[in-house]
């Protein structure tokens, strides 16, 4: 897919990334299929832990993405984590004294999953966005 005119949005999404350096920043991406969202993604944060949301199981989705985690942000997580609740607190916490960019792609797929992990997420984000320097990047299809 080629990437046209967004200059605007780009230099709108590095601003918020800038700001999120000093405290927590959320910002939600929503289109219909295929006009380039994680394009956009991708060109404004070179670096960036992805996850995308596939529907599987909650446990293997887990697994997947501590290891992307422990890869991209150069951390081990020791334990076992099953459930993206638990993994988006300990991403949470840790962003206290590591500023980062989280993107979850296709959130919208987390409804199949566990429905439970939308108002499990709000929970744990108003109890840490003003002390953690996160830049979360929600994007989802309508």
């Amino acid at each position: 897919m080629k990437f046209y005119n967004r200059e605007k949005e780009l230099k709108n999404l590095k601003k918020i990334e800038s700001s999120s350096k000093l405290t927590s920043k959320m910002t939600v991406i929503v289109g219909r299929r295929r006009i380039g969202k994680t394009k956009l993604i991708q060109k404004a944060y070179s670096e960036k832990v992805y996850l995308f949301i596939s529907k599987k199981n909650e446990a293997l989705l887990c697994e997947e993405f501590i290891s992307i985690i422990q890869t991209t942000l150069d951390v081990k997580i020791f334990g076992q984590i099953t459930k993206f609740k638990e993994l988006f607190e300990y991403l949470m916490e840790l962003a206290t004294t590591k500023h980062f960019t989280l993107v979850i792609d296709e959130f919208q797929e987390f409804l199949y999953i566990n429905s439970s992990i939308y108002s499990d997420m709000q929970n744990i984000w108003d109890s840490y966005k003003d002390k953690s320097k996160m830049n979360l990047v929600l994007s989802g299809s309508i």
